[in-house]
């Protein structure tokens, strides 16, 4: 079994209708889309280790 196989089924994300928002709210999306980028990052990172602490344990034993 895959850790994959755990996470819950992966929701499309909903696009934008971009040209309603002006230059400011862009740039305010912009940064929150770089926020989220940066959260799912860390997320990321913190999953791999988790994984190969896991597989460094079942290595030794």
């Amino acid at each position: 079994m895959d850790v994959d196989d755990l996470d819950p089924k992966k929701k499309t994300a909903q696009l934008r209708d971009l040209g309603t928002l002006g230059v400011e709210e862009l740039r305010d999306y912009i940064a929150q889309l770089q926020a989220e980028i940066i959260r799912a990052e860390a997320t990321i990172a913190a999953k791999e280790k988790v994984k190969s602490g896991a597989e460094a344990l079942f290595r030794k034993a």
